[in-house]
């Protein structure tokens, strides 16, 4: 199965400068806590946000560059149909950003884990609109914004329709 998963804001922002544009612990952990034990795909500017590689996880790193040297354990490939070739027979493989890669993979995931945050923030990436008739809604989580939180927002869980 082929999973996306994203925070994004009403108008689909994702980050800006390679950095996302909110903090959202819970969101963190709902993060870690489902990508755990599994495989992540993500493009090369994603991968190179995080301090280091995220522990229990199998990185596959897409980008054109050919010698590009990533840490030991994280995999180099240079498209996204390679990169789903290596990890088809795992349960469960997460595609963890950005922009370009979502692109690229929401005709073909079969789920989608999003956070919709609610406000429209200034973004120089974006998460792809979602063809609402493609997706069946299946679990929606209101989270109302507190002292950590400084927005709303609402986990939401789609599945492919099939058509």
């Amino acid at each position: 199965m082929l999973t996306i998963i994203a925070a994004a804001s009403e108008n689909n922002a994702l980050g800006k400068d390679n950095d996302l544009v909110w903090h959202l612990p819970d969101d963190f952990k709902r993060f870690k806590l489902l990508t755990t034990g599994h495989t992540i795909i993500m493009g090369r500017k994603t991968f190179e946000s995080f301090p280091k590689p995220l522990p229990n996880r199998k990185h596959i790193i897409i980008t054109r560059q050919k010698e590009y040297k990533a840490p030991e354990n994280c995999i180099v490939i240079d498209n996204l149909n390679k990169a789903i070739e290596i990890c088809s027979q795992e349960e469960e493989n997460f595609i963890i950003g950005g922009g370009e890669i979502y692109k690229q993979s929401i005709a073909i995931a079969d789920k989608i884990e999003l956070t919709r945050v609610h406000t429209s923030i200034e973004a120089d990436t974006f998460f792809p609109e979602l063809e609402l008739q493609d997706w069946k809604l299946i679990k929606e989580e209101y989270h109302p914004k507190d002292e950590k939180h400084i927005y709303d927002f609402t986990y939401l869980t789609y599945i492919r329709n099939e058509n």
